[in-house]
């Protein structure tokens, strides 16, 4: 089918009807009446091709037919090929995700984003977590912040529904590179994971209404990135 689509897509020597053509080749072009052109492919044993119809006079090839179809299905091929087809992956959380659970959707968000596909994330609300759709949003707020290196914020989280959504697109195909800033940032990050590690158990619970709201503090200026960004 797709063959023939290609095939019946150009007028072949008697099916060209037009009184002149122009004929293009290696050596340049040249404009002769239609029934030249097709003695001069008959004479080379090859076909005149119309390959621009909309041209005035239209534009021929004499070259031969299968040839010519084969070297148009080859460059469709090849132009699909270099096409970049981008996917957009869902990560999903809930109002109350833990550290664990949070990092590892992070780790594979970046994945995505590094190979150049699209992230849509979002917090689901079961019930009455909806009265917790703030700490969604900062958690949301977060996930972007903590992707700044790989992807960009294509709009603000927005409630829909018992859903609150976050998109981010790719920056650039390929590994992010970190920036200074982005290094000095993971490295306190580190140590104060260490800090909280060996602080005494009663101080490092997380109070039972905290949920992830403890743990996704943002600073003003995050935030204030995160909108110029959209």
């Amino acid at each position: 089918m797709k063959n023939d689509k290609i095939k019946n897509q150009y007028r072949v020597n008697e099916q060209i009807r037009v009184r002149e053509v122009r004929i293009v080749g290696d050596s340049g072009s040249t404009v002769v009446p239609t029934r030249q052109a097709l003695d001069m492919a008959r004479e080379q044993g090859v076909d005149l091709v119309e390959i621009s119809p909309n041209a005035n006079p239209p534009v021929c090839r004499i070259i031969d037919y299968s040839k010519f179809l084969y070297q148009q299905k080859k460059r469709a091929k090849e132009m699909k090929a270099k096409q970049v087809k981008v996917e957009v992956k869902e990560i999903r959380f809930g109002p109350q995700t833990d550290e664990h659970d949070y990092q590892f959707k992070l780790k594979h968000a970046k994945e995505f984003l590094e190979d150049g596909n699209k992230v849509r994330a979002y917090v689901f609300f079961r019930g009455r977590s909806i009265l917790f759709k703030e700490q969604g949003e900062v958690l949301l707020l977060r996930f972007a912040n903590d992707l700044e290196e790989y992807g960009k914020v294509e709009s603000m989280p927005s409630l829909e529904g018992k859903k609150m959504f976050i998109y981010l697109a790719p920056k650039k195909a390929g590994v992010a590179k970190k920036s200074q800033q982005a290094m000095d940032r993971e490295k306190k990050v580190a140590e104060s994971k260490d800090a909280r590690i060996q602080q005494p158990e009663a101080e490092a619970k997380i109070p039972a209404n905290g949920g992830m709201f403890a743990n996704a503090k943002i600073s003003a200026d995050a935030l204030e990135k995160l909108k110029n960004q959209e």
